[in-house]
């Protein structure tokens, strides 16, 4: 994609956050969901596909216009990119990047015309942070997969029309190997999506358990090879790290600017409270460390691209820029005083809404040891 073409398609979205999202942002969190009429015009503006490619309807992005554009989705509620986030994302891109010719042509159209949405079937209750440690099996039974297990914390779940998950297939029942990915449709006897789960933050993004009960699958559902299932996630959740660190960034872009108009607009004794050097002082930490985060992370993409890094970059900047983020919010909280506190007040939503990010795809301990492993390797 050329540059003004990009240029005209990061200007239609940020219009669209700012001027249609924005406004509705109390009504995503007090209804738990995104309106259909939201969804239909993220569809239309390509956003279920910005990340795959152009011969499946996608928009073909890379790495570094991928992270820019979460920058702009940043803006607003997380729960409005999480929509989307998959099916470009951790799920997408297992399809993309090892996918079936027949499993592309198959859901990849779908998915970028926001028909259908791919949830990525990873975590358990044993298996989180280390995902070696799942449990879920897949028993080869002639031409067949059977599928028995529990998915925990999955996003989109009680929407999604096809499952990435992850099971052992070989005799291995510990570790990495022997894991593989399967695309499991939805609906099929015995799966079931539990309840909701209800969270600390970001209403509108919808996790649930995902439970499988002798779940048969032809063997033509298996991504990739047999046993590469492991590598196939952590590959996906690389890129996937990228995109939280730019939406990291543009939620802490949206706290600094409701701090920034909070001390210019409010007086205690007569006076803007802005003018007190220590307000500005959480101002000017803020904004510093927001603007080493958004040169990390655009560095950080950069080189992705080149495939020069795709492994410390990535980390680096996933932990950084969600760790940043907290701070960042902490202090548009400390600024606001105790109106910051206060329900509908939008710093109040994102101090919830932050919480999550140094959690799901890579805790910030395990961008630690990811970081500290490479620099030793």
């Amino acid at each position: 994609m050329d540059t003004d073409d990009f240029a005209a398609i990061l200007g239609a979205v940020r219009d669209f956050v700012r001027k249609e999202v924005l406004p509705r942002e109390t009504e995503i969190e007090e209804r738990d969901e995104i309106p259909s009429d939201l969804r239909e015009k993220a569809a239309g503006l390509g956003l279920f596909g910005w990340a795959l490619p152009a011969e499946y309807g996608g928009l073909g992005l890379t790495t570094s216009e991928d992270v820019r554009l979460a920058i702009e989705l940043g803006y607003t509620t997380p729960a409005f990119r999480s929509l989307f986030g998959t099916n470009n994302g951790i799920a997408g891109q297992a399809i993309v990047n090892h996918g079936t010719p027949a499993q592309r042509a198959e859901w990849l159209p779908r998915l970028a015309a926001g028909e259908a949405i791919a949830s990525f079937a990873l975590t358990e209750s044993e298996a989180g942070s280390d995902p070696s440690g799942l449990r879920t099996v897949a028993v080869r039974d002639g031409d067949q997969y059977v599928l028995t297990g529990t998915k925990r914390f999955i996003t989109n779940a009680p929407l999604a029309d096809a499952f990435v998950v992850f099971a052992r297939t070989g005799p291995e029942r510990e570790g990495r190997r022997g894991i593989s990915a399967l695309l499991v449709p939805a609906g099929l006897a015995g799966l079931t999506v539990g309840q909701r789960d209800a969270k600390m933050g970001q209403s509108g993004a919808w996790t649930a358990e995902v439970h499988l009960d002798d779940v048969r699958v032809p063997v033509s559902a298996l991504i990739g090879e047999e046993g590469q299932g492991f590598r196939i996630a952590m590959a996906s959740l690389s890129r996937g790290r990228l995109h939280i660190a730019g939406v990291s960034v543009g939620m802490a872009e949206r706290a600094l600017a409701e701090a920034v108009e909070h001390a210019r607009a409010t007086r205690q004794g007569g006076t803007p409270i802005g003018e007190h050097q220590l307000v500005q002082a959480l101002l000017a930490e803020s904004h510093a460390e927001l603007a080493a985060g958004r040169a990390l992370v655009l560095e950080a993409a950069a080189r992705f691209d080149t495939g020069e890094d795709r492994r410390l970059g990535p980390s680096s900047a996933k932990l950084f820029c969600t760790e940043m983020l907290g701070r960042v919010a902490d202090r548009a909280v400390q600024v606001h005083g105790g109106l910051g506190y206060m329900r509908g007040v939008p710093v109040e939503r994102i101090y919830r809404d932050a919480r999550l990010l140094r959690i799901y795809e890579g805790t910030s301990e395990i961008q630690k040891l990811v970081i500290g492993r490479q620099l030793l390797g």
